[in-house]
């Protein structure tokens, strides 16, 4: 039986007194659960971010991959930590209503305005602003969005004052800006205006090996809300999750943990425990290929690409996740290499 605490060997070592989940960690992000290189590489970039006098950060990454709780550690990390964090996901919203919320009304400045109401941007002043889904915002509030990175002023809805504020914005998507641009959906000068500090956050599939410290962690949250007592997970049940390919990224491993830790009345969650969905361990995942067909250079070129963002570089584990030799993974980039020339 094994349970879901990693062991201290597998985090570097922290100065005494600081452990969180049973395992040692470096003293600044420590929200952000993992020891993987993909997320350390992340963390560390956000830590210079963080100690940077950015005003302006782009998190992409998959929907569910933690870009919330990315924006929320790099405010609380900056010297704005202090001052309002407001957050908005401008896809839940009509463009008016959007606009109103970021920008702030005038009284008057439309049909029930019977008061001056400032925005987000407008209250966050000294702080930062989260602008989660950038992607889906309409070509006209672009233009307002774009006029205000550039110049730090804006005007509320019915006036004709500037209005100056001092604020980090961290806007974040799981869209493809530079498919949107192409596409006409997304101005290009605001696009690279955005990607002046861009954060590519890694998908659960990139870092499985933070699974287990992921899994410690919902275990502890999940035993408190809920008033029980479970320990871990069988060895099982975890090479079950390390199976699946998580489309949903870390809130889907959430979900999972929620959904056992409710349903099961055992202090170990097992196998059994897991929604059938998930893949059996050891269960090879199944390659359909497209109707359209598939650019097989590019998908190999892609697969060796992830190998070596998983393995950190090193090309002896990309070549061990791949199934193939130092010498096969060396040939086979050097005819990626030229394929690009």
């Amino acid at each position: 039986m094994i349970y879901s605490t990693p062991s201290a060997r597998q985090a570097p070592a922290a100065p005494a007194g600081q452990v969180f989940h049973g395992v040692p960690v470096a003293p600044t992000l420590d929200r952000i659960i993992g020891q993987s290189p993909a997320i350390r590489a992340v963390k560390s970039l956000l830590a210079k971010i963080a100690a940077s006098p950015a005003s302006t950060v782009l998190l992409c990454g998959e929907s569910g991959t933690g870009k919330g709780l990315m924006a929320e550690e790099l405010h609380a990390h900056s010297d704005r930590a202090g001052r309002p964090f407001q957050n908005i996901t401008c896809g839940a919203l009509p463009e008016t209503l959007l606009e109103s919320e970021l920008f702030g009304s005038e009284r008057g400045a439309y049909t029930d305005a019977k008061q001056q109401r400032k925005g987000l941007i407008e209250v966050a002043d000294g702080g930062t602003v989260f602008l989660d889904e950038i992607g889906e915002i309409t070509p006209a509030l672009q233009v307002k969005l774009l006029r205000f990175l550039e110049e730090r002023a804006f005007k509320r809805i019915g006036g004709s004052t500037d209005i100056r504020v001092d604020v980090l914005v961290i806007a974040a998507t799981n869209r493809n800006l530079e498919q949107a641009v192409s596409e006409g959906m997304l101005r290009e000068d605001l696009y690279y205006r955005l990607r002046v500090l861009p954060v590519r956050v890694p998908p659960l599939r990139e870092r499985l090996e933070d699974i287990p410290q992921l899994v410690a962690h919902f275990v502890e949250t999940y035993n408190e809300a809920f008033r029980k007592r479970v320990r871990g997970l069988t060895r099982g049940a975890l090479a079950r999750l390390g199976a699946h390919r998580w489309p949903g990224n870390i809130r889907e491993l959430k979900n999972v943990i929620e959904r056992a830790m409710l349903l099961s009345e055992s202090d170990v969650l097992g196998e059994n425990d897991l929604p059938s969905m998930l893949a059996p361990a050891g269960a090879p995942h199944q390659v359909e290929l497209p109707p359209a067909g598939l650019d097989l250079p590019k998908l190999e070129s892609d697969l060796l690409h992830q190998a070596l963002q998983r393995s950190g570089g090193n090309r002896s584990r990309a070549a061990r996740l791949l199934g193939l030799s130092r010498h096969q993974i060396r040939y086979r980039l050097e005819k990626s290499a030229r394929a690009r020339r």
